[in-house]
């Protein structure tokens, strides 16, 4: 079991972190791919860490494809844009259940990402309500993130889905006993925290090659990859939506700091009400706070309101502008959290 970690780690006060030691080796990232209407998540992101005054800047990795248009409005925001080369598994692993998801496998290049000593990975389909910067105080050489929901017809191939089973209620359909013991703890990988590591990018590389086809492709190489390190993170640091209508005593709505528009028709920038759940009142307030954030002019990155640290610019004040189950060893959030 990995050591705990001190719940001044998830104080939530929204202090910001000091700029004074080495604040440049730490960044938050996202992933870009293609000329579609992603670049609105990423512009929504990088305003809503800088609403909540996070104290380090949104790298956006981008692939080829993304137009030179979309790359000139990130810049504009205060994004710093790397652009990177696509990966993909090996040819005849490319029959998967959701082929759209396999270009997710160039998100890997982060780990490459060695000038920062620790980073938080967030979807571009992502809105962070609340300051996070305290996550890059969780202790290193583990892989933090939110476990995921296995209840939605999604995963109907899994055996979990089958059973009824999932780790957000195990007691509710408990594991048969003659399966042996419950699959291993499962994360949603929009969000995580971790450190980039030349050695951890090569090792990422090999095992892909070896690695037999997956219906989530990079999501379900990443848990493999990490499983012996990861440590799960309470479902306020990435609410996946499926969470409201699953397993809402699970949720504080309240004091929910991330979310994730990963249901079906929930990207506010296509949002229409009419999915399934689509039309629940709490969709509805999420989609607004992310729109308000979005059409917030104020939020825009100001030239007045930058330093310059090398070869990029900073804000000076805004850079970026529990389960009940006892047997599952999240890092714990203080009530106040």
């Amino acid at each position: 079991m990995a050591p705990g970690v001190s719940v001044d780690v998830f104080s939530g006060s929204g202090k910001v972190s000091s700029l004074s030691t080495g604040y440049s080796k730490r960044a938050y990232v996202t992933f870009l791919a293609g000329d579609g209407d992603y670049v609105k998540g990423v512009v929504g992101l990088a305003k809503g860490l800088r609403k909540v005054k996070s104290a380090y800047p949104l790298v956006v990795a981008i692939l080829g494809d993304v137009p030179d248009e979309h790359r000139q409005i990130l810049e504009s925001q205060g994004c710093i844009v790397r652009e990177i080369d696509p990966i993909y598994p090996p040819e005849n692993h490319i029959q998967f259940a959701h082929a759209y998801y396999v270009i997710n496998y160039s998100k890997l290049r982060i780990w490459n990402f060695e000038e920062y000593s620790k980073m938080i990975y967030l979807d571009a389909d992502i809105q962070v309500f609340e300051n996070i910067d305290h996550l890059f105080d969780t202790p290193d050489g583990y892989f933090y993130a939110v476990m995921d929901c296995f209840c939605e017809k999604v995963w109907n191939y899994s055996l979990q889905y089958k059973i009824g089973y999932c780790q957000q209620c195990p007691d509710r359909v408990p594991w048969p006993a003659d399966m042996g013991s419950p699959p291993p703890l499962y994360f949603n990988a929009g969000m995580f925290v971790f450190e980039p590591s030349r050695l951890t990018y090569e090792n990422l590389l090999h095992s892909l090659k070896i690695t037999p086809p997956t219906p989530f492709a990079e999501q379900d190489f990443l848990n493999m990859f990490f499983e012996k390190t990861y440590k799960p993170l309470p479902p306020v640091y990435n609410l996946v939506l499926a969470m409201l209508w699953r397993h809402p005593e699970n949720v504080e709505f309240e004091k929910v700091k991330v979310v994730h528009y990963c249901a079906a028709g929930s990207k506010p920038w296509r949002y229409t009400g009419k999915e399934v759940n689509m039309d629940r009142e709490d969709i509805k307030t999420l989609v607004k706070k992310w729109w308000d954030i979005y059409n917030d002019e104020s939020l825009d990155l100001r030239a007045e309101n930058s330093v310059q640290t090398g070869e990029e610019t900073f804000s000076r004040t805004s850079i970026m502008a529990s389960m009940p189950e006892p047997a599952i060893a999240y890092i714990p959030a203080p009530s106040a959290a």
